[in-house]
């Protein structure tokens, strides 16, 4: 044994056998690669084709090097296959590459063709990369959702309007409605039926003559909102209008007319005063006036002299002239004092004599 292995060492190796060698050790990595991806594969393999997914080899190590969660994806097709659902691999593969929720996706439209709604894919898909919660939205389709209106997270608890008698009534509605998924994608959301319905109620609580009328027969509230298509252009439909309360408020008719007095009162005051501050304002204009005409009269009676010494100096008037002149106004001065005598006195006024 010694002198084989001797004399094998000290042959000379050919270059047949080098490259038998490495070609060996390459077909061995090989093989040993070939073992580890099929064993990685194999079971998913076999759960696709045991189950009817008919999810390739090739498309599992496709969607392993295009970083696709093939296991994920087998998972689907095996649940929607089994739902009777008929869906394409590669619509899989695509909503993924798409950042979808590919098993949302799928358990919703595994809900909906068990409850008999038409729902496909691709609409499914769609309402899932709008950024909508589709599998929330089939479950609102099945089973109605109840809508606080208002909504009580906003910060108001009830509905403020007015009857045409001027009562205010403070009203809560609760909403059930259902997901209309055809709509789903473009349709209006939650925050538009609160809004519709809280303008249905206003407005028929408005259009009441009288609020006992409301508080008698609140039906008549949830028919005028049902009846108004207050669900067009919205994701929803409108199953029900329920009146969950209705309070009333303050006589707002009254309040508004005695503030509408008041103003009117104010405004009166001010004309009032206004018009005294022009009485007062001519009163003393006149005052004025009179006191002018006063001032001229004086200085008439100042040109009375200088018209007399003018008189004398031209000899128009002669002493024995004035001295009659003077007489008469003195008989006119006595005659008027005896006149004045001669009168009974005037009652004095009360408030005169309190005054002295």
């Amino acid at each position: 044994m010694t002198a084989f292995i001797t004399l094998a060492a000290d042959k000379p190796v050919s270059e047949t056998t080098i490259l038998w060698v490495v070609g060996g050790v390459v077909l061995l990595f090989i093989g040993l690669f070939v073992l580890i991806v099929f064993f990685s594969f194999i079971h998913l393999w076999i759960q696709s084709l045991l189950y009817g997914a008919n999810i390739g080899f090739l498309q599992l190590i496709r969607m392993r090097l295009g970083k696709v969660d093939y296991a994920m994806i087998v998972r689907q097709k095996i649940a929607l296959v089994q739902a009777g659902v008929k869906v394409s691999t590669a619509d899989l593969e695509s909503h993924y590459q798409s950042r979808g929720n590919v098993p949302k996706v799928a358990t919703a439209v595994i809900a909906a063709h068990k409850a008999g709604m038409d729902l496909s894919w691709k609409t499914a898909a769609a309402i899932d990369l709008a950024g909508r919660d589709v599998l929330d939205a089939v479950k609102t389709s099945v089973n109605p959702k109840v809508i606080d209106c208002p909504d009580p997270s906003k910060g108001r608890q009830f509905l403020d309007a007015v009857c045409r008698n001027g009562i205010q009534l403070r009203a809560k509605a609760r909403v059930t409605v259902r997901t209309k998924l055809e709509r789903l994608v473009g349709g209006a959301t939650e925050e538009t039926i609160i809004a519709r319905v809280g303008e249905g109620i206003v407005k028929a609580i408005g259009s009441a003559n009288d609020h006992k009328e409301v508080l008698a027969n609140p039906n008549m509230i949830t028919q005028t909102v049902l009846h108004a298509s207050l669900d067009a252009q919205t994701a929803f439909e409108i199953v029900s209008v329920d009146m969950a309360d209705i309070e009333v408020g303050e006589n707002i008719g009254a309040k508004l007319q005695a503030d509408q007095a008041a103003a009117d009162l104010r405004v009166a005051q001010a004309e009032a005063e206004k018009r005294r501050a022009l009485a007062v304002a001519r009163e003393q204009e006149m005052r004025a006036l009179v006191e002018e005409n006063r001032a001229k009269v004086v200085l008439a009676e100042a040109e009375i002299p200088l018209a007399i010494a003018e008189a004398f100096r031209h000899g128009r008037l002669g002493i024995m002239d004035y001295y009659n002149m003077k007489n008469l106004q003195s008989d006119t001065e006595m005659r008027s004092a005896i006149a004045a005598a001669s009168q009974p006195a005037k009652a004095t006024p009360a408030h005169d004599r309190a005054t002295s």
